[in-house]
């Protein structure tokens, strides 16, 4: 092994001596490459050019939305350059439109070197107008450079210029002043100031308006809509879209309706809206295909192929394979038309990385190095650019991947073909560091520094890896990159955990986690597609900064100090999923000790970590405590689905049900079970983590009888998240709103109409308000939340809870109703003034059959509902035993000093004792999520 690391070393070093510098994949780059790319926006926010006409201008790596280049020049359209204002002859206008070029390629450091010269020959000529709009071009390539006091000392001197010299400009006034307002606008969402950039970005889009620039116009309105889903604003950001796809309709077909189609399909897909997302990029194509334009029928297959592979990622969530199959080859196709159509060598490239990358998701391994091979050549006759040594580094990481799945080669060949494959790995990445170091782009320069910094992580070369990884943190830190800088600080911290470092490696994660802390919006806002996974660039973080904290050393107990930290940065990442899943952050927090809760509630967190379950107990006056098993996480999953499989079962093996759920007890009861039962709690309240939430801790059983016989049992995704409070006699008005008739597809639930009866007969409830079958419309539902602020909601209807907020829903009369338009529904009245819903019932729901992380669904739900308690099913039962459990559920609650939990176990032990409902199909599934008070 140390003779074949040796030759690794000298593989590396190879290549370091032939990129001829101080070196160091980003895998979230793979496929869109973040610099791209797919043509969005070239014509849109700009003045154009006459007799010269506009490539569209590329992105640097961008947290939702296609970026407006903002590139505008002294002209308006089809003025004669003889006419210009203000430009002298032996400039005009080729060193704006070199430099612009040299933008496009993404040789920003080039750029600026002739923008810089163009703006100090404009100054020493007496041509204000032109330096303003060359320091308007500086201010787009300082920011591509991370050189932010520069690009907000250009914006600022631009906008003097321009408004000292309005009266010169006359007519052409509001159309530039427009473009530098949308460069200004993209600076301020750079630096994290999303309101500024909001009003920014309107102030560009009322100039273009008044210039009679519809296409700047259009292209600020989407970038308003950016700034409006970096706030969290989703719902309006997508008004925001729909609003300027109404105003392209209107429009005649032109490639400019095409571009500003694409950009809005691009757009919607970074924010989840998929389906939406592939109609319009097709009308975008078809609009291409009429005008036989190569570039905008290109761009459109590639912009296809990114929306497919984040289809495909969907149904890989959900456990569909047949249509994460389909959408795969459908990605390969629009990718391979892409490479067809184009007549650009890097959107071949790119184009043809994204389909080796699937080629090497999908094994077919013959087909990728085949394809590898032609690539590479092709890479090499680039010339230097951002986008090059992005190309450089999805390479790089299709290579690993291939290297990776090289063991199923005969063992003879293996160490051969994987050191030949690590080099090719190595030179790439070096390449991509000079290239990077070249061009003096910063940012790329530490992207690369720090996946060769990975690279040596892989081949267990621990001094090298860490002073890559150092060295590239420190780029990121100095052009303040947060979104890069926390993967370095990551990677160190693996890095010194490695190396025997505990200290150190700890604190490294802390830091990474502060990083992420601080890109809370700009994460939540991203959808899990092909930009994006957080599964993948997140949650390892808070997971192995909580498997350090929880290490012990030999003798020594875990200090209550980490026990502490540990308990809250599993409430952190489940705060962070919530997030994610709505694509909004938007939830405050403020941390509730449990004993100031509840005197009488334990809560309990079970850590699913790679090489051990560990769990720690808080109990009322008493200190934390840890207790660990050791077990692996693929296990531990293995034996959850297998109960949660057979749980769900109206015929299950009752043998095999006890003999399972009685190991998940043992994992995370029975080592404290005698403290627990001594301390005289009376309520469970868990925080459970991944798989586990798909369990219901009320059917664990300890060899004699289930948990739900002892213990009240709640869950929550954390005590920070809890607004505590029991229900008042007076908060148990309810609005009931019930669906007994088949629709849509979704069977009859004829025992709906029962259900709500027996809630109203229930006197202490108070006056009640029914909506039922054809009355329980989307509209009708909004309108009784608006008219009266019901303490406790109860649907009665079929619904899904899923790990994807498009897919999570319930049914009514007229139509399905989204999560993210019920959430908006019943927020609406908190925002306006509203007491918040006290109790929310769903009783008919599920969550969906495949998606291991479902119970993320009702979870987000339950939280961002504003309810203080939400009660819902694991999976749908039999209708009618719901009937009765939700009765009894109401009549407990009816009962003075009765806590929500303790009204649910007394329901769900009513329906254990009859003989036909005796199994956990039946009783077990009912979940208390938030305040069980």
């Amino acid at each position: 092994m140390r003779k074949w690391l040796k030759q690794i070393a000298i593989s590396l070093l190879t290549a370091l001596l032939v990129a001829k510098t101080s070196l160091a994949v980003d895998r979230s780059l793979i496929r869109d490459l973040g610099t791209g790319g797919e043509g969005d926006l070239g014509t849109w926010g700009q003045v154009s050019l006459p007799r010269s006409p506009s490539p569209p201008v590329s992105r640097s790596p961008s947290p939702l939305l296609p970026q407006s280049p903002g590139l505008p020049v002294p002209f308006s359209p089809g003025l004669p350059v003889s006419q210009s204002p203000g430009l002298p002859v032996p400039w005009s206008p080729s060193p704006l439109l070199e430099g612009r070029q040299l933008f496009i390629e993404e040789r920003f450091s080039e750029a600026v070197e002739i923008w810089e010269r163009a703006a100090e020959a404009f100054q020493e000529s007496g041509s204000e107008l032109s330096r303003a709009i060359a320091l308007n071009y500086l201010c787009l390539a300082y920011q591509k450079l991370g050189q932010w006091d520069r690009a907000k000392k250009a914006i600022e001197e631009s906008l003097s210029l321009l408004e000292m010299g309005q009266n010169t400009l006359a007519a052409n006034y509001p159309s530039v002043l427009g473009a530098v307002l949308n460069t200004r606008g993209r600076l301020e969402l750079s630096l994290g100031k999303s309101i500024e950039a909001l009003d920014t970005w309107k102030q560009a889009a009322a100039n273009y308006r008044q210039g009679q620039d519809s296409q700047g116009a259009i292209g600020a309105e989407i970038n308003q809509a950016e700034a409006l889903a970096t706030l969290g604003l989703y719902s309006q950001a997508q008004k925001t879209l729909e609003r300027i796809e109404q105003q392209l309709e209107n429009q005649p077909s032109s490639l400019v309706k095409a571009t500003g189609l694409r950009s809005i399909g691009n757009a919607l897909r970074r924010m989840g809206d998929l389906e939406k997302s592939l109609a319009i990029l097709q009308e975008s194509l078809n609009i291409a295909r009429r005008f036989h334009s190569r570039a905008a029928i290109s761009a459109a297959h590639f912009s296809l192929g990114n929306t497919a592979v984040a289809l495909a990622k969907k149904a890989e969530d959900l456990g569909d394979k047949k249509r994460q199959a389909a959408a795969r080859q459908s990605a390969l196709d629009y990718y391979q038309q892409a490479v067809e159509r184009s007549e650009s060598p890097m959107m071949r490239i790119r184009a043809s990385l994204n389909r080796l990358s699937l080629f090497t998701n999908i094994k077919q391994f013959d087909r990728a190095r085949e394809l590898a091979s032609a690539i590479q050549p092709e890479l090499l006759n680039l010339p230097p650019s951002r986008q090059k040594v992005y190309a450089q580094i999805n390479f790089a990481g299709s290579l690993r991947e291939l290297e990776n799945n090289l063991n199923t080669e005969s063992n003879l060949n293996f160490h051969k073909s994987r050191s030949l494959t690590l080099t090719s790995v190595a030179f790439c990445l070096a390449t991509a560091v000079r290239d990077a170091k070249n061009i003096g782009d910063m940012r790329a320069y530490s992207y690369a520094l720090g996946n060769l910094g990975e690279l040596y992580e892989s081949t267990e070369q621990w001094e090298e890896a860490e002073r890559l990884t150092n060295q590239a943190l420190l780029e990121a830190q100095s052009i303040n990159a947060a979104d890069i800088a926390y993967r370095w600080q990551w990677q160190l911290g693996r890095i010194l955990q490695v190396k025997g470092k505990m200290k150190e490696a700890t604190a490294a994660y802390r830091v990474a986690v502060e990083t992420l802390a601080t890109l809370r919006n700009e994460l939540a806002g991203i959808s899990t597609d092909i930009q994006f996974d957080f599964r993948e660039s997140v949650e390892p973080v808070y997971r192995e900064l909580v498997g350090l904290l929880l290490a012990k050393s030999e003798g020594i107990e875990t200090g209550q100090e980490n026990l502490q930290e540990a308990r809250q940065l599993i409430e952190s990442l489940q705060l962070a999923e919530i997030d994610n899943f709505f694509q909004e952050a938007c939830l405050d927090t403020m941390p509730v000790a449990i004993d100031r809760i509840d005197s009488q509630a334990a809560s309990i967190y079970p850590i699913i970590l790679e090489d051990r379950l560990e769990v720690i107990l808080a109990l009322p006056g008493s200190e934390l405590r840890q207790y660990t098993t050791v077990i692996s996480k693929k296990k531990v999953e293995k034996v959850l689905s297998q109960l949660r499989r057979d749980l769900g079962r109206i015929t299950p093996s009752k043998q095999k049900i006890v003999r399972l759920s009685q190991q998940v007890y043992d994992w995370i009861i029975r080592p404290a079970a005698k403290e627990i039962e001594e301390s005289g709690v009376e309520t469970l309240a868990f925080v459970l983590d991944g798989l586990l939430r798909n369990i219901p801790m009320a059917a664990l059983h300890d060899g004699e009888g289930y948990l739900i016989e002892k213990y009240s049992i709640a869950l929550t995704p954390g005590l920070q998240l809890l607004n505590p409070q029991p229900l008042a006699p007076e908060d148990r008005t309810v609005l009931a709103a019930g669906l007994s008739e088949a629709r849509a597809g979704f069977s009859a639930l004829p025992n709906v109409i029962r259900e709500i009866e027996e809630i109203e007969e229930i006197e202490e409830i108070g006056a009640s308000r029914v909506l039922l079958n054809e009355e329980f419309t989307g509209d009708a539902l909004r309108k009784e939340l608006n008219q009266f602020p019901f303490p406790v909601i109860h649907i009665a209807t079929h619904g899904q809870f899923s790990s994807q907020a498009e897919n999570t829903f319930i049914l009514a009369y007229d139509r399905k109703i989204n999560v993210k338009e019920l959430d908006a529904l019943l927020r609406n009245r908190q925002e306006e003034g509203g007491n918040p819903i006290e109790l929310l019932v769903f009783s008919a729901c599920e969550t969906a059959r495949g998606d291991d992380r479902a119970a993320l669904g009702l979870a987000g739900v339950a939280v961002r509902a504003g309810a203080r308690s939400t009660l819902a099913t694991l999976w749908q039962v039999s209708d009618r035993s719901t009937a009765e459990l939700m009765a009894e559920f109401y009549r407990q609650l009816a009962v003075a000093n009765t806590s929500k939990a303790l009204a649910l176990r007394r329901a769900q032990l009513s329906i254990m004792k009859q003989r036909r409902y005796g199994i956990p199909y039946f009783w077990a599934p009912y979940v208390l999520v938030g305040s069980w008070l």
